[in-house]
């Protein structure tokens, strides 16, 4: 599938882009090139320590921002498959800085779109986030709009050969900002702040998380939303398992947040196959056989009134397992 080929990363030097370019040189190293797209400069030089041009030939380092249509119609030039991963995330800062968001995550994602119709790239695969489905708070509205901007984009391909299709999954065990190392480095002082008992999350680790990348490049049909099925954690658990000493301080819910998440709404549900390992929210317009496509994946249409929310999920994530987990994904010296 890779041999060959030319790939762009839009936010290349996040968690999820350095770990999938890590991936790719490590299995794929027929792949022709690829190009690391991000506006940090910082970030650029500190990834090109661990990874020197030196010594992997295939990668270029594209400073730039998906702001400029500009700048990613020329990092473009001769791509074959993007992988779009830049974003605005944080969400108390999208919520105060509400534009900036939208700036990035949705003006930004359109000029995506505009740069591969306009140049040679032949897949895009876009990331979203369960924050997405049935949005509270402006992160997940903006990247609810980037998901049907990269589906309807379908629609005005014309004659090219382009598909472009999305893949949806939760939390991030272990990368910035999420909740595990922030456990990590409290747990020093001897108490960690919750913001309320009863809150759940999905959970997926970076490698699963590229696996799912991967996979739906090998699959995709064009205008597709991938969800993995993947397990829950009740937060009073990931405290006890990092920090079963320490005292829990209830903060209270921040702005924008939920009690639970949701990757599939029963809306959503209507128009999703279930496959073994994954979901498909199909496109609301129709692109191609949905008959045929279940066949394909060996898939069937979702039950009436079903819903995939981190709280009523039925795989869970024990004490026991969040600590192997954060050995494995996140410090291998965790003890307690």
């Amino acid at each position: 599938m890779l041999t060959g080929k030319s790939i762009l990363v839009t936010g290349g030097t996040g968690s999820f882009g350095k770990q999938f370019i890590k991936r790719i040189l490590t299995d794929y190293p027929e792949i022709e090139r690829i190009v690391v797209f991000s506006r940090d400069e910082l970030k650029q030089f500190e990834m090109a320590q661990e990874l020197p041009g030196e010594r992997h030939k295939q990668i270029r380092y594209f400073i730039g921002d998906v702001r400029d249509q500009d700048r990613l119609v020329r990092a473009m030039e001769g791509i074959d498959i993007v992988i779009h991963a830049a974003a605005l995330k944080q969400v108390p800062a999208a919520e105060y800085n509400p534009f900036e968001c939208i700036k990035t995550n949705v003006m930004g994602a359109q000029n995506v779109i505009e740069a591969c119709l306009n140049t040679g790239v032949k897949r895009v695969v876009a990331l979203s986030t369960d924050k997405a489905a049935a949005p509270i708070n402006l992160y997940g509205a903006t990247k609810l709009c980037s998901d049907k901007l990269f589906v309807a984009a379908n629609n005005m391909k014309g004659k090219r050969d382009l598909k472009l299709s999305v893949v949806r999954y939760g939390n991030v065990m272990g990368s910035r900002g999420s909740v595990i190392p922030f456990f990590l480095n409290k747990r020093q002082e001897g108490v960690l702040t919750i913001t309320d008992e009863r809150m759940t999350r999905f959970n997926i680790s970076l490698d699963e998380g590229v696996d799912m990348v991967l996979r739906a490049l090998e699959i995709m049909w064009g205008g597709e939303i991938y969800v993995p099925k993947i397990p829950s954690y009740r937060i009073t658990d990931v405290a006890k398992a990092i920090g079963p000493d320490c005292k829990l301080e209830i903060v209270g819910i921040r702005p924008g947040e939920k009690l639970h998440e949701d990757m599939i709404t029963e809306t959503d549900a209507i128009s999703t196959v279930e496959c073994k390992d994954y979901f498909v929210i199909l496109p609301s317009m129709r692109m191609w056989d949905i008959e045929a496509f279940m066949r394909t994946f060996d898939g069937h249409m979702c039950p009436p009134n079903f819903s995939y929310n981190s709280g009523t999920n039925t795989e869970w994530l024990d004490v026991d397992r969040l600590r192997e987990l954060t050995r494995l994904h996140v410090d291998p010296d965790f003890s307690v």
